[in-house]
């Protein structure tokens, strides 16, 4: 059975409409999820600015930047100084009129440690991604962190349970979802316990249905126009492999960090052995749209 234990940190804040200052913010987050000894340190979806998808506005494509570029050799300069992995999403500009919402995985010595793009791409009120991003086209991946094999997706992704079992089948043991999501104020009131309760359930159900550990990472705080907008309601959460929340933030800003033993996995696969019991001659279907037959 596999040995050995891990810190992780979540960094879940409030983002300030000032995107220098949100990233030194957050560099200083990071520093004390260190000194609490954090190894795995991950960010927010899209951590260095507000969440600009809630208007179609091509002026704001002008937030990306190519990988690597400021922000991500800003971050690796942390990495290094502190001999830490951190997860940093990213808006990346890969070309002219080719953006991506994606993350690296940069490891302790600085390095970057594999690149992500998001698969899954929303097109909701307040949520316009399809206007801003590329859907992903390196496929599901795992990274290798010195202590843990990373298995990156992103906020949207969370919802897909094929992205979560093709990333797991890669070796993964940490899921690990950056997110940017939270209420429409005028929904709150009547939809807002239960949409809270349907994020936490499907990202615990991944970890129960993969026998992984699940970290989503979530901001808080209200952006947007305050008749409007949205609050994003933070809830940054850690599950085992056995969907057991082993710690969860609030609404406000907060760094937890978490020890997940990673001998776990072993022991909630070895009792229940859904890998051993999948009908993989039996899931062609899979890949089709819908079955009408």
């Amino acid at each position: 059975m596999k040995a050995g234990k891990i810190k992780v940190g979540l960094i879940q804040t409030t983002v300030q409409d000032d995107k220098p200052k949100h990233i030194q913010k957050t560099i200083e987050r990071v520093r004390d999820a260190a000194a609490q000894g954090a190894q795995l340190i991950c960010l927010q979806e899209l951590f260095a600015s507000q969440y600009f998808c809630q208007v179609e506005d091509s002026e704001l494509f002008d937030l990306a930047e190519p990988i690597p570029g400021p922000t991500s050799q800003a971050l690796s300069a942390c990495a290094k100084e502190l001999g830490v992995s951190i997860v940093v999403p990213l808006f990346e500009r890969r070309a002219p009129g080719v953006y991506h919402n994606s993350l690296i995985l940069v490891g302790p010595t600085g390095e970057s440690l594999g690149l992500y793009r998001k698969m899954h791409i929303p097109d909701d009120p307040l949520f316009y991604e399809k206007y801003y991003f590329t859907p992903g086209d390196l496929g599901f991946q795992t990274f290798q962190a010195p202590d843990v094999k990373v298995g990156p997706l992103i906020c949207w992704d969370q919802w897909y349970p094929e992205a979560a079992r093709l990333t797991a089948l890669r070796g993964a043991e940490v899921l690990v979802y950056p997110t940017a999501i939270g209420w429409q104020p005028a929904e709150k009131a009547e939809y807002g316990a239960a949409q809270l309760s349907a994020w936490q359930t499907i990202q615990r159900s991944h970890a129960i249905a993969n026998g992984v550990f699940v970290i989503a990472v979530n901001r808080v705080g209200h952006e947007g126009r305050a008749d409007g907008g949205i609050t994003f309601w933070g809830h940054s959460f850690v599950a085992d492999p056995f969907g057991v929340v082993l710690a969860e933030a609030g609404e406000g800003e907060e760094i937890l960090v978490v020890e997940l033993d990673l001998s776990r996995q072993e022991w909630v696969r070895r009792n229940w052995p859904f890998y051993r019991d999948r009908r993989i001659d039996a899931y062609g279907d899979i890949t089709s749209r819908f079955i009408d037959r």
